[in-house]
C-alpha cells in the first residue's frame, strides 16, 4: 500500500477525536519585560487565535534590571494581570532581572517537562489568526517523528512558489516556534565545548553553507560578548540532523526591529508579514528538508547580507541581552 503523502487531521472531523484533541492543546508561554505597546498586540493578536479560549498561557514577566526600568516593567505587569481571553492565565513575575536567555531556558523547560510540549513566544511576535492551529496540528502529527525537532510558526521567505503548504528545513527560527519535551530535554548551552568539538567543514554547514553567521554568535557567547539561548538550540538540532516545519506563508510577524529592543537595530528585513490568513491543512508524512525551500532562504540571506544587513549584525553582537 503506498504511503499517503499528508497527514490525517483525523480531529478535523472526527467529533470525538477533536474534543480529545482540545483537551490537550499545549501550553502558550510569554516571554515579556518593559515594552508595553509591543506586549499589547503580542496579546491582542494572540486573543484573536482559533483555540485561544481552548489554551493555557503562561506569562514570564522578567524583573527590571535597575531604576530606570522599573516603571515601565510595572506598567507591563498591571497589563498584564488584566488579560483574558484563554482558558487560564498565569502571570510569573520574576523578583530579580534574569536576562532574556536565562529567563527562556528556565520558563520552557518548567513548561515542557510538565505538558510535554510547548508553545513560545515573545513579547514582539504578532500572530496570524490560524497560528495556535498550525502550531498545535504539527505538534500532534510529528509527535513520535523524533527527525522533526521543532515548528516554526515564521517563515524566512515570502517566496513560496512552487513550495508545499508547509516543508523542512535543517535549521529553526525562534520568533514564535513550538517543540517537545523529548528535544528540549536534551538542550544544553555550553558555547566553550562546542569550539573544541566542530572542524571547519562543519562551522561552514552549521552557517547555512555561508549564508548567514550563526558560529560568530557562538563564538560571542564563548568570549562572554552576549549571553543568548537560540544558537544553542539550532545547535542541538544541527548536531542530531534535525528537521523544523516552517509554513509556506508567515503566521508570525516579528515587530522588535524598531530601535525599541536591546538586541535588535532599526531594520524591517526580517519584518516578514504576517500573510498567513488560511488554515493550514497539508502536513507532509515525509519527513526530508525541502531542497527548493533550503536555495530560497539561502538567497534571502545573502540578498540581506549584501544589502546591508551585515551591519544591523555586526551591531546587535556588540549588544548583550537584557
Amino acid at each position: 500500500m503506498q504511503e499517503e503523502k499528508y497527514a490525517d487531521l483525523i480531529w478535523d472531523h472526527d467529533e470525538n477525536a477533536h474534543k480529545k484533541f482540545i483537551e490537550n492543546l499545549a501550553p502558550i508561554v510569554l516571554f515579556t519585560y518593559n515594552r508595553l505597546e509591543h506586549t499589547k498586540k503580542t496579546i491582542a493578536a494572540l486573543q484573536q487565535n482559533m483555540y485561544a479560549a481552548d489554551s493555557e498561557l503562561y506569562i514570564y514577566s522578567d524583573g527590571p534590571k535597575n531604576d530606570v526600568a522599573t516603571e515601565s516593567v510595572e506598567a507591563v505587569r498591571a497589563f498584564l494581570h488584566q488579560v483574558d481571553g484563554f482558558k487560564q492565565v498565569h502571570i510569573i513575575e520574576r523578583k530579580k532581572n534574569w536576562g532574556l536567555a536565562e529567563n527562556i531556558i528556565d520558563g520552557v523547560t518548567g513548561i515542557v517537562n510538565e505538558y510535554g510540549k510547548i508553545i513560545v513566544l515573545e513579547d514582539d511576535i504578532v500572530t496570524a489568526k490560524y497560528f495556535l492551529k498550525y502550531m498545535n496540528d504539527a505538534l500532534e502529527v510529528y509527535k513520535d517523528m523524533p527527525k522533526v525537532m521543532a515548528v516554526s510558526g515564521y517563515a524566512y521567505i515570502n517566496d513560496c512558489e512552487n513550495l508545499s503548504e508547509t516543508y523542512f528545513l535543517p535549521f529553526n527560527a525562534c520568533w514564535g516556534w513550538a517543540t517537545w519535551k523529548r528535544v528540549w530535554e536534551g538542550f544544553e548551552r555550553n558555547p566553550k565545548d562546542l569550539l573544541k568539538r566542530y572542524t571547519k567543514d562543519e562551522i561552514y554547514r552549521f552557517n547555512i553553507d555561508g549564508a548567514y553567521d550563526y558560529w560568530g554568535q557562538v563564538l560571542d557567547n564563548a568570549e562572554g560578548v552576549k549571553y543568548t539561548w537560540a544558537v544553542f538550540f539550532y545547535e542541538w538540532i544541527f548536531r542530531h540532523s534535525g528537521l523544523c516545519l516552517f509554513p509556506n506563508k508567515s503566521l508570525a510577524q516579528n515587530i522588535g526591529f524598531d530601535g525599541t529592543g536591546e538586541n535588535c537595530g532599526k531594520d524591517t528585513k526580517f519584518e516578514s508579514l504576517v500573510v498567513g490568513e488560511k488554515q493550514v491543512k497539508l502536513y507532509c508524512r515525509r519527513v526530508e528538508p525541502s531542497i527548493l525551500a533550503c536555495e530560497k532562504t539561502k538567497k534571502f540571506f545573502f540578498k540581506s547580507k549584501s544589502n546591508g544587513l551585515s551591519v544591523v549584525i555586526n551591531k546587535i553582537k556588540k549588544l548583550l541581552l537584557r
